[in-house]
């Protein structure tokens, strides 16, 4: 039996690969915000004979404070973590600063993941083949980042922060597997292409009728999630991989760019011993 993390569980693609992992025997622990979704997967977890392996954890993964009690609490309860999948994301038509004073999408798309790869690293270090699946958007869409203003506080707009907070992933994956001996996880960033889920957010009227056709045009997530387990069921043997839509994506795409990834977590640290006086 492994021990896997999903955020953002309690709905599509990250929902469909818990109940997954649940039907395959694991230990599921799923971190979201609502507690009548977090409920909900819990029932359905009763329903199946498998309440004892499922275990939800509330939170507001948007702010740090939030990202290091999820991150004690598992390593108290849980010697080992097997797999971490990052699903959390959240569309805002319009910019949103959170109490601790980060832009939405920055804190939830790209922090939470880089609190909880790191934050988790000692109990995933003793997995047998552990396994970080960031479903992002790697080497998708525009490719520039506003390291003047990565929080987007002059012209904002929803799908610049979208796109952005892909391509600061991507350096995410580089930065963190260059760890070398220390982080032991293989870590795929991966595209699965258009998949028909909720597609949290808020919208204006325009981009809520442009994720209408997306939806329409994407595929069922049952199509989605198969390719997925196989990934991490059998990691490429790189430390850091990229996959669209099932295609490899070389990893000498300009998304990659090693002197970026360290620029981008420089500004991270800095940013965490400011905000929590936190060192990773």
């Amino acid at each position: 039996m492994k021990t896997i993390v999903v955020t953002g569980g309690t709905s599509g693609i990250g929902q469909a690969l818990a109940n997954t992992y649940l039907g395959r025997g694991d230990q599921v622990i799923v971190i979201a915000p609502d507690p009548v979704k977090g409920k909900k997967f819990l029932d359905t977890a009763q329903k199946v004979g498998a309440a004892d392996r499922a275990v939800f954890i509330e939170a507001d993964l948007s702010l740090i404070s939030e990202n290091q009690r999820v991150i004690a609490e598992i390593k108290e309860r849980f010697p080992v973590v097997d797999v971490l999948v990052l699903c959390a994301r959240y569309f805002r038509s319009h910019r949103m600063v959170t109490s601790e004073g980060i832009e939405h999408n920055f804190a939830l798309y790209y922090l939470s993941r880089y609190l909880l790869g790191y934050g988790l690293v000692d109990v995933m270090n003793k997995a047998e083949r552990p396994v970080v699946m960031n479903i992002a958007g790697p080497g998708v869409g525009a490719p520039g980042i506003h390291w003047n203003d990565l929080g987007l506080e002059h012209g904002y707009d929803g799908w610049t922060a979208m796109f952005q907070g892909g391509r600061l992933n991507d350096l995410l994956g580089v930065s963190f597997v260059e760890g070398g001996s220390t982080r032991h996880a293989r870590y795929v960033l991966l595209f699965p292409g258009g998949t028909r889920t909720g597609f949290a957010g808020e919208f204006d009227a325009a981009t809520a009728a442009h994720i209408d056709q997306m939806k329409r045009a994407a595929q069922p997530v049952e199509f989605t999630v198969p390719p997925i387990l196989e990934i991490i069921d059998a990691p490429p043997r790189e430390p850091l991989s990229a996959f669209v839509e099932g295609t490899p994506l070389s990893l000498l795409h300009p998304a990659f760019d090693k002197g970026a990834a360290a620029r981008l977590d420089s500004i991270t640290r800095e940013l965490l011993r400011d905000k929590a006086g936190a060192s990773y």
